[in-house]
């Protein structure tokens, strides 16, 4: 079962899709997590996963999150810089 996060803007779950999907290099966000698995060296399947450590769990998990983080960091400072011209 997939853990969700509580979205706090109305309508952000596909724009946050779009964005995995993008820091992932997939065209579906769904095959993010797996693409990640597969450069990290993960044994990550489309089923049960109980045999994951958490370290491997981790590596996919942050370098996902830690792609996304950063993008929209960017993407708030360059609408920042627009706004304050």
């Amino acid at each position: 079962m997939t853990r969700r996060n509580k979205i706090l803007v109305a309508g952000a779950r596909k724009g946050l899709d779009d964005l995995k999907a993008k820091v992932a290099g997939t065209k579906n966000h769904e095959d993010a997590k797996f693409e990640v698995a597969k450069e990290v060296g993960v044994p990550l399947k489309k089923d049960y996963n109980g045999q994951l450590t958490s370290k491997q769990a981790g590596k996919v998990g942050g370098k996902l999150g830690g792609g996304m983080v950063k993008e929209l960091i960017q993407m708030a400072q360059e609408n920042l810089g627009k706004n304050n011209n």
